[in-house]
C-alpha cells in the first residue's frame, strides 16, 4: 500500500485486509469513556471511517460529509474513528452539531490501527492513524475500502455510500 503525506511516502504498518475479509472487532473508548466494538458481526452495516485527527480541516470535512450523509441511510451505524483523545472528540463534535455517528479512540493501544493496517509509522504524522474509510456488512464481512492514497486528500464518499447501497 502507497500512501504519502504531502507527497513524500509514509511507512503504514498492521494487518492489512481485503475486501471479502471479515473484519476484525476492536475495543475503542467512546466520548463518554466507555467502550464501544468496530467489526465484526453486528445488526446493522458499519461504516469506519478513519482519520488522522478530528483538528484539521479535511479531517473535519471528512466527518462532516459522513455525518450529513449517516441521517439519510438506513440500518447504517457509521463512527469516525482517530488518536485523538475522547474529550476533545466529545468536544469537536458538539461545537460542529455532529449527532448522526460516533466519535471513537484508538490512543489507548492503537490496536485499530494495527488490525486495520491503518497505523502510521513515520512522517510527522508517526502514531495515528492514516486516512481511510471500511465498509462492513451484517455478516461482519469488509465490502469496501478505500486507504487513500494521499493523507491530505479527502476519500471517495459516493463510491462508499455506493458500496452500502
Amino acid at each position: 500500500m502507497n500512501v504519502k503525506f504531502k507527497g513524500n511516502p509514509v511507512k503504514i504498518v498492521g494487518d492489512e485486509i481485503k475486501i471479502g475479509e471479515f473484519a476484525p472487532s476492536v475495543k475503542l473508548k467512546g466520548n463518554d469513556l466507555g467502550y464501544v466494538i468496530v467489526g465484526g458481526k453486528k445488526d446493522k452495516i458499519q461504516v469506519l471511517n478513519v482519520v488522522p485527527s478530528l483538528d484539521t480541516p479535511v479531517c473535519a470535512i471528512q466527518t462532516k460529509t459522513f455525518n450529513q450523509k449517516a441521517a439519510s441511510l438506513p440500518n447504517v451505524e457509521v463512527f469516525v474513528i482517530s488518536m485523538d483523545l475522547p474529550f476533545a472528540q466529545g468536544r469537536f463534535c458538539s461545537v460542529e452539531g455532529i449527532a448522526n455517528l460516533k466519535a471513537l479512540s484508538d490512543y489507548r493501544n492503537k490496536e485499530f490501527g494495527k488490525k486495520y493496517g491503518v497505523l502510521i509509522d513515520d512522517s510527522p504524522l508517526s502514531g495515528l492513524l492514516t486516512r481511510a474509510v471500511f465498509i462492513i456488512d451484517t455478516e461482519g464481512k469488509i465490502i469496501y475500502k478505500e486507504v487513500c492514497e494521499e493523507i491530505t486528500k479527502e476519500p471517495d464518499y459516493e463510491a462508499a455510500l455506493n458500496a452500502i447501497k
